[in-house]
């Protein structure tokens, strides 16, 4: 198993595909904003457009994670990314991540990215396991996350401190098998949320 490749995936209405050193522009726009800061990274943090093209363009030299631009299908507008990283190749296991920013939202793009990525790690990759921690209020993501069929492990409760407020961290992950069963297409209860434990 190899991070090495960098594949194009592609679906009804996005296309996952390499980054460029060109998308830097598209990701500083989407990294302003005030939703993405919120539940991406702390805000503190320190981002330049030189320093995005520079990580931005590396991505395909990277052998051990896979980072995609997650285009809109109709216009080839990067509305976000995709990535499957920290791989352990002892127990055949990795993390995902995602961020899609105000274009991409509410119109499937984001559950579809994340359906195409997971499943080229357990259908072409060989993947156990992929795991993933989001802030416990975005209530959004954790939604997309069970609809493709990740699993709530654990909440770190009060973990995090964000805009002056204490929030929870969950711990979801989904397994081959699981994937086998469902390939990514799991009935939510609409009222279903996280519950502390």
């Amino acid at each position: 198993m190899s991070f090495s490749e960098k594949p194009v995936l592609t679906g009804v209405r996005t296309v996952l595909r390499p980054f460029t050193e060109a998308d830097a522009e598209a990701i500083w726009e989407i990294l302003s904003d005030p939703e993405v800061i919120r539940f991406t990274f702390d805000p503190s943090t320190e981002l330049t457009l030189a320093g995005l093209r520079s990580w931005y363009g590396s991505r395909s030299d990277q052998p051990d994670r896979l980072d995609l631009a997650v285009t809109d299908r109709d216009t080839g507008e990067v509305v976000g990314e995709v990535v499957l990283n920290e791989w352990d190749p002892h127990t055949r296991s990795c993390n995902f991540r995602t961020l899609i920013g105000p274009r991409g939202r509410g119109r499937g793009l984001g559950t579809e990215a994340t359906r195409l990525i997971v499943g080229h790690g357990f259908e072409r990759l060989g993947l156990h396991r992929v795991h993933l921690e989001a802030y416990g209020d975005n209530h959004r993501a954790l939604r997309v996350y069970r609809k493709v069929g990740f699993v709530v492990e654990g909440v770190r409760r009060e973990s995090a401190r964000r805009d002056g407020e204490w929030v929870d961290e969950v711990l979801m992950a989904v397994l081959d098998r699981e994937w086998a069963e469902h390939r990514g297409h799991v009935e939510v209860p609409r009222d279903w949320a996280v519950r502390r434990g």
